[in-house]
């Protein structure tokens, strides 16, 4: 594997080894991108910042209140900032 020096940089292969998720993970995510309509590219998105707040918390797991976190600031940055 290539070199990742943050999570933004993590390619398809790194999001199945570091953002493995529960099965109350995986149907909160599946529900958020039926309901609002994401791209796949939406969901890397998603795993990629649900990993950081992880990360930022000392997690070894993605629990489904990161993914809650992360799914919110994707509907921000689709609604922009400012409503």
């Amino acid at each position: 594997m290539s070199a990742v020096h943050y999570n933004a940089q993590m390619q398809t292969k790194h999001i199945r080894k570091f953002c493995v998720l529960d099965e109350v993970s995986k149907s909160l995510l599946k529900q958020a991108m039926e309901r609002l309509n994401l791209s796949a590219r939406a969901y890397d998105r998603i795993l990629k910042v649900a990993r950081t707040i992880a990360d930022l918390e000392s997690s070894i797991s993605i629990e489904s209140r990161d993914i809650s976190e992360a799914i919110q600031y994707r509907s921000l940055d689709r609604e922009g900032w400012l409503g």
